[in-house]
């Protein structure tokens, strides 16, 4: 027959003991605790209320940028970019201005610098670019290099230089980096920044050898030596 324990062995017990504390706790700071539970009931619903928001908002993002991308694959820019009233479409303008906290509505700022530009408007394309999340890796290099176009279209050579060195080191390869640099190059002699011009040329020649840009940069270098 086992032996039962006596009051003072149970009250002993570790787990009694935490028990019983945290019950003397409970007693002594009652308002607090429930206060405390309560909101913490609060943030976690909230957290899920918001969840289920941000994924409707980018469920009728995508649903407006579908019908948007119709019309930029067809040409129709001006439609792309403020929408058509006669379809009650979403433009990417009204896409990004609604709905800047989604994917789409990042992807909406891209789509409308490009239409804006091909709408031969610099100014209002390099709004939109500079509101545009650039994504990591080789995906970001494209719009690095065309907001760097779109500075060299508004003569900002200078500024235009440094983004295109930024879109050669976004994701560096023997491709998309030489070339970024060469055109970096060319803005910076453009701006009269011959130093730093000559040292991306001796950058090309040096790490790149085998690009399609190598010549270039020599033809490059030479009107530098001679100038």
């Amino acid at each position: 027959m086992s032996k039962r324990l006596s009051k003072e062995e149970l009250e002993s017990d570790p787990l009694i003991e935490n028990f019983n504390r945290l019950n003397a706790f409970y007693a002594e700071n009652k308002s607090t605790v429930i206060s405390v539970l309560v909101a913490l009931v609060l943030v976690i619903g909230g957290f899920f209320g918001w969840k289920a928001y941000s994924e409707n908002q980018e469920t009728e993002a995508q649903n407006y940028l579908a019908v948007a991308e119709t019309f930029y694959t067809n040409g129709e820019y001006e439609s792309a970019l403020y929408g058509d009233d006669a379809s009650l479409s979403y433009g990417f303008d009204q896409i990004a201005d609604e709905y800047p906290l989604t994917k789409a509505g990042n992807m909406a700022n891209y789509y409308a610098a490009v239409s804006s530009y091909e709408l031969g408007d610099v100014e209002t394309a390099l709004t939109y670019i500079i509101e545009f999340d650039v994504p990591e890796g080789i995906l970001g290099v494209g719009p690095l290099t065309f907001h760097a176009k779109l500075l060299l279209a508004n003569g900002s050579h200078e500024a235009a230089a440094q983004k295109f060195v930024e879109a050669a080191n976004w994701s560096k390869n023997d491709v998309t980096t030489p070339s970024n640099l060469f055109q970096a190059s060319q803005a910076y002699y453009e701006a009269e920044n011959y130093d730093r011009a000559g040292s991306l040329v001796d950058q090309i020649i040096n790490e790149y050898p085998e690009s399609s840009q190598f010549v270039k940069a020599q033809k490059l270098k030479g009107m530098l030596v001679a100038g």
